[in-house]
């Protein structure tokens, strides 16, 4: 590198680059370093770009591995490193252009070599290369300073400490980018790290003073959504918009140790601004992660949002995610579910989101619907996403939780639009005529079971027990409402009296009869009052007697069944999930960073 602007191709023949990874030890006080950082290199951004600069400093880097035991040419450059973040602040406030140039170059360097190392070697390795001075082959300092943690804390002081200016703006993104490659051991392993080297030294010792200030300030950066200084502003060519790197890590922090914390992370932050910001970055993974990891991690945050009077701004981007199901990732699918789970275990929110009417939702294409509820669409949106389940990828946790937060609603539904109860009815519907279509399989194969012994059979049994437990759960849905808010919903009634005969199977099945008897009840009542009022009998009139058979109905006929109410457990061992999806959004997605494909083992490639 040096004075002069360097060329990616260049690179492997740099006689400074040589020299940092030859045979010969830099004394860190050695005028060789100003020549070394003093190079204008435009920053690569573009995968192809990154992956061309990786191939071209791959040969150095393996130099430095080989050499630098025997000449702590590493620790030097870190060491000259170290020493000039002591005065970015004071550079920053003087805007000393050259200053913060230099250490920026020195840290893009680092952060270079670093990823090389990250990958080639263990963490021991890599620790080990932090130790090793000017000395005889082989040996290392017997000092206590540990450089690598120091090294640390000074990336995790420089995030939190330097102001973000236009002449700051690349060495903060640099910064923060090598804080993730330090982490990123993780993506040459199968297994998720329970004993990391680079986890311990963000959970105890000297960095542990910074670990809350650098959340709070990655959160910032995601409320603040900063955006590359214009062109002229500063010494480095323009990159392209580094935000996803800035609030990435973010989404992280909390998933990505598997070591149980006892630590408090406690600060203060402007839940207004946050909520804003979550509301508006909801198309993302990352954001919609950051939400999952809030809700359910921090209590003082999930209280406010439930106590907001615009919940519309989350709900909706979150159910717009769920109706674009087959355009979105399976992981996105499931936070942006349990997110609604969440919510739903808060009476108060399955009361309020009837209360907040809607008017033309233009990404709802299956039907037009000018005016609804919150609640309403959420019903709608949540069945749509169990009947795309059903018919592609027939995952049962994804059931699961969509039928709980239904569960969870059923007892506050509230002027349910005739187009929502509809749905629920035509659920059931959908149900019914797959429980009758695995029976009849069932049935058939076992009477071919008799005749020839030789042919594995399918397990219909447990189709059908599965397939019972879903039909419980939504006659369970039904007759919470009816219990709870008949006199609400004429809508629901009128669906139920219409597709009446659906039920008519289930009355006398063992499964369902205790269930069924309000259901039963209801039907029966109501159909006795419309067979009374005559036939042919408009719409409108029907709703009217329904109104009104709502207020004849003694209530004490209704059986009382306990509360339905489910709440989001994380599984066991959390990080399995969320270890992976995180380091796959990183790979992803991050500005700045390349990682051979081939050298990834947490995940696969086509993994989504």
């Amino acid at each position: 590198m040096g004075s002069n602007s360097s060329r990616i191709g260049d690179l492997p023949k740099n006689e400074y680059l040589k020299k940092l990874s030859g045979t010969e030890s830099v004394s860190e006080n050695d005028p060789f370093w100003n020549q070394l950082l003093s190079f204008s290199f435009p920053a690569p951004t573009s995968s192809t770009e990154l992956k061309l600069l990786e191939e071209a400093t791959i040969s150095v880097c393996r130099s430095l591995v080989e050499n630098n035991p025997r000449t702590g040419n590493l620790g030097a450059l870190i060491k000259v490193f170290l020493s000039r973040t002591k005065e970015l602040k004071l550079s920053a406030e003087c805007q000393n252009h050259i200053f913060i140039w230099q250490t920026h170059n020195a840290l893009f360097i680092i952060c270079c070599l670093l990823k090389v190392f990250i990958c080639e070697m263990s963490e021991e390795e890599l620790q080990l290369h932090f130790t090793y001075e000017e000395k005889s082959p082989g040996s290392y300092s017997s000092d206590s300073e540990d450089l690598l943690e120091e090294f640390v804390c000074c990336l995790m002081q420089l995030i939190t400490d330097i102001p973000l200016l236009d002449i700051t703006y690349e060495i903060s993104v640099e910064a923060i980018s090598t804080m993730v490659v330090f982490l990123s051991c993780q993506l040459f392993h199968k297994e998720v790290l329970r004993q990391s080297i680079s986890h311990k030294y963000l959970m105890r010792g000297r960095c542990l003073l910074y670990t809350s200030k650098l959340v709070k300030t990655l959160l910032y950066n995601f409320i603040r959504q900063e955006k590359p200084p214009p062109p002229g502003t500063h010494v480095f060519p323009q990159q392209s918009d580094g935000g996803g790197l800035l609030y990435g890590l973010a989404s992280g922090v909390a998933n990505n140790s598997p070591f149980p914390s006892s630590i408090p992370h406690a600060f203060q932050i402007n839940f207004n601004s946050l909520y804003t910001a979550l509301c508006e970055q909801q198309t993302s993974d990352q954001a919609t992660l950051l939400l999952y990891t809030l809700l359910h991690q921090n209590s003082n945050i999930r209280t406010y949002m439930l106590a907001r009077t615009d919940m519309e701004n989350l709900v909706l981007p979150i159910l717009e995610i769920l109706y674009h199901v087959e355009e979105r990732n399976s992981h996105h699918v499931y936070m942006a579910l349990i997110i609604l789970l969440i919510l739903t275990e808060d009476d108060g929110f399955n009361r309020s989101i009837h209360e907040v009417i809607l008017k033309n939702i233009t990404w709802y294409s299956e039907r037009v619907l000018t005016e609804i509820s919150l609640g309403s669409l959420l019903i709608l949106v949540v069945i749509r996403t169990i009947q795309y389940n059903m018919t592609r990828t027939r995952d049962k946790y994804l059931h699961t939780n969509c039928l709980a937060a239904l569960a969870n609603m059923s007892a506050q539904f509230r002027s349910l639009h005739q187009y929502a109860a509809q749905r629920i009815i035509s659920l059931f519907s959908l149900l019914s005529k797959k429980h009758n279509k695995v029976l009849e399989q069932a049935t058939q194969s076992l009477r071919g079971s008799l005749s020839s012994n030789d042919v594995p059979l399918p397990d219909y049994a447990q189709d059908l027990n599965v397939i019972e437990e879903v039909i419980r759960m939504m006659l369970e849905i039904i007759n919470s409402c009816l219990t709870n808010s008949l006199h609400h919903n004429p809508n629901l009634v009128y669906a139920l009296l219409y597709k009446r005969d659906l039920f008519e199977q289930f009355r006398t099945h063992p499964s369902f009869q205790d269930i069924m008897q309000n259901i039963d009840l209801v039907i029966t009542f109501f159909s006795s009052r419309l067979l009374q009022a005559g036939a042919e009998l408009s719409v409108e009139r029907v709703l009217e007697i329904i109104k009104q058979g709502v207020v004849a109905l003694p209530k004490d006929r209704l059986k009382k069944f306990p509360e339905l109410k489910f709440k989001y457990v994380e599984e066991e061992q959390p990080e399995e999930f969320f270890i992976p999806y995180v380091w796959s959004l990183v790979y992803n997605s991050a500005i700045g960073l390349y990682w051979n494909p081939q050298d990834i083992q947490l995940f696969t490639m086509d993994s989504d």
